[in-house]
């Protein structure tokens, strides 16, 4: 009895490594923390593009194509994107450094592989929304796709993100709804759901093994 209980023991421990091989551990909490700060920064910048004494100047100009606001605004939301990946990928590679991991293998390029499809696909989509005068949906279709893209993905990396997916899914059906209230649900998906998963992860697998 006892012999068959070490067996499934180590089948068990087989198992757990193989599915740890398989997926990209180095993900750093702090790239959710940074991530998010930069989002709320880039929410109140586009608020100040955006809007003139309290008005909507956004929705007042567009009809269709790209006016100069929607590029100031694009311009707002590539910056953030730059941003964000330049950090995640600086406390990546120093979290796969101390973890004697190579930052770019199978399970890394899966994980971009399916993060980058709906990310993707949401960009062009959202923008296709500027072109035709519908900016107000902008903010739900990307905390949609974005979910989407965190829930795909989540099969690769150890670090929960999939809930974070399920929230900003959750959050951009919600904010489809209130519509007027787009750039507000932008920020509390991106910036503050982004800096709490950022320090729950960060917490959860990583303060401990700093300390040690």
């Amino acid at each position: 009895m006892k012999q068959e209980t070490d067996y499934l023991k180590d089948i068990s421990e087989i198992r757990s490594i193989m599915e740890r091989s398989s997926r990209f551990i180095s993900l750093s909490g702090l790239t959710g923390v940074f991530a998010g700060i930069y989002a709320l920064i880039g929410a109140y910048v586009a608020y100040e593009i955006a809007y003139l004494d309290g008005k909507w100047l956004y929705r007042r100009e567009i009809e269709t194509g790209f006016t100069e606001v929607s590029w100031l605004l694009i311009l707002d939301g590539v910056v953030v994107l730059a941003l964000a990946l330049a950090t995640g990928i600086y406390f990546t590679a120093r979290r796969a450094a101390k973890n004697n991991q190579k930052i770019w293998d199978k399970s890394s390029k899966m994980m971009i592989t399916h993060l980058l499809i709906p990310l993707a696909t949401g960009g062009c989509f959202s923008l296709i929304l500027i072109y035709w005068g519908f900016p107000g949906m902008v903010a739900p279709i990307t905390l949609i796709f974005y979910g989407l893209s965190l829930v795909n993905a989540s099969k690769y990396v150890i670090g929960d993100i999939q809930y974070l997916g399920y929230l900003e899914i959750v959050l951009g059906l919600i904010a489809s709804i209130f519509l007027g209230y787009g750039l507000l649900f932008w920020a509390i998906g991106f910036g503050l759901l982004h800096i709490f998963y950022g320090l729950v992860m960060y917490n959860k697998y990583e303060r401990k093994k700093e300390k040690n």
